[in-house]
């Protein structure tokens, strides 16, 4: 029996097309919510820039995974979290200087950037109103201060060369544009697990719905993986079901297929 649904933001929740979340979705949660069905966001979104987006949700969740599993939250408090190592950017600091790379370092409260690339200014205009202010800082707030992941604006053609000095860390693509860069033991199904944990839940009691290629692995996680009709096909063909497009009631859908709701 399905306990517990976690759900994906950008592309899944909310649309890409008018950076809101269509009315069906907001009523298929307030369904799931009178069921008993625990409800979650899991998301590659910031701590600093979630309560932007929790206006724009306009529902309470029962819990917040953030940063791609790397910072969970359950009624205020912080029930889990991880960054990346220091070590790490030692070696990634003078690579990002050389190459003129873009990188957006985010802290739970803060995230700043070395430079604005055009690249950069690429991702912000297809964000629209959800996307967050851009700021540029001293990168040396990384020996001070914990940084939970990255956004490096680069292409998935220059991965490789980059994770090359980033040792112990990964890629969360879930955009061409950048990549989220987490620890190498990190990802959204840590998060879920933890969640899960509190909860005193598994993860034979959850379904997930996802768009971006940072979804795959939660997908592939929870007993039911729900990939929206806008995905694309390297994360439909891990998913037990594609629904529709976010536009198009792809959430309503889903759960009216796995009669989760009442098609009344």
């Amino acid at each position: 029996m399905i306990k517990a649904i976690f759900f994906d933001v950008d592309g899944t929740l909310v649309s890409f097309q008018t950076h809101k979340m269509p009315d069906s979705t907001r009523q298929a949660l307030k369904a799931l919510k009178k069921k008993g069905i625990k409800l979650f966001v899991a998301t590659g979104r910031s701590p600093n820039f979630f309560a932007k987006v929790k206006e724009i949700l306009d529902f309470e969740f029962d819990g917040y995974i953030m940063l791609n599993g790397q910072y969970c939250q359950v009624d205020e408090q912080v029930i889990h979290e991880a960054y990346l190592p220091i070590e790490a950017m030692k070696t990634l600091l003078p690579y990002l200087e050389e190459n003129k790379i873009s990188c957006m370092f985010v802290e739970a409260d803060y995230e700043y950037m070395n430079f604005i690339s055009a690249r950069a200014e690429e991702y912000h205009r297809q964000l629209g109103s959800t996307a967050p202010m851009i700021l540029v800082d001293n990168v040396g707030r990384v020996y001070e201060n914990k940084t939970y992941q990255l956004c490096a604006y680069i292409p998935e053609t220059e991965e490789a060369d980059f994770f090359a000095h980033m040792p112990d860390c990964k890629s969360a693509r879930w955009n061409p544009v950048f990549a989220d860069v987490i620890p190498a033991n990190g990802g959204k199904p840590v998060g879920l697990q933890k969640v899960l944990e509190h909860f005193g839940l598994s993860g034979d009691e959850c379904m997930a719905f996802g768009d971006g290629g940072n979804d795959i692995s939660m997908l592939q996680f929870a007993k039911i993986g729900v990939a929206m009709g806008n995905a694309p096909e390297n994360v439909k063909k891990v998913a037990d079901y594609v629904t529709k497009d976010v536009d198009c009631d792809g959430i309503r859908a889903a759960l009216l297929h796995y009669k989760l709701l009442n098609s009344q």
